[in-house]
């Protein structure tokens, strides 16, 4: 089907392409398949491989301190604060008052493997396992009453 719209075309892909193109077309006969006209060689595209080539020292410099930069602001403060929060979990205790992710504040009434047993209410009846990752910290509510106008 090509070789039939370049030969009606006769080489002259211009209406199809735009006038300012100026590739020369190879034409090819319907009967014999021989090239009437020889094609201009169009440069290949190089593709990713050859811009990477292409790319000086300077660039490559230039990647390294953004990915390094993007180590030392989001990647190494992360792993900080999980170690931090690690050590704090691993060193409560029961009796300890803690308050979780949810703004619940309790007393750990139990330490288990993975969670802690943490009694909630006044009453200090209500006992509900909470993740130890769930736990923010140790902290006593500030219970203060407030006189009303």
């Amino acid at each position: 089907m090509l070789q039939r719209m370049l030969v009606l075309l006769n080489g002259d892909l211009s209406p199809i392409l735009g006038a300012d193109t100026g590739a020369a077309v190879a034409a090819v006969t319907e009967t014999t398949g021989e090239v009437v006209g020889q094609a201009a060689a169009a440069p290949a595209p190089q593709g990713i491989g050859g811009m990477f080539a292409e790319m000086g020292p300077f660039v490559w410099i230039i990647w390294g301190a953004v990915i390094v930069g993007f180590y030392f602001l989001t990647i190494r403060p992360q792993r900080k604060r999980d170690k931090q929060m690690k050590e704090m979990q691993a060193t409560m205790k029961v009796g300890d008052n803690v308050v979780t992710s949810g703004g619940w504040y309790g007393k750990i009434a139990d330490v288990g493997h993975d969670c802690f047993i943490v009694e909630f209410g006044t009453n200090r009846g209500v006992r509900i396992p909470v993740r130890k990752s769930d736990v923010l910290g140790i902290a006593t509510p500030q219970i203060t009453q407030t006189k009303a106008d």
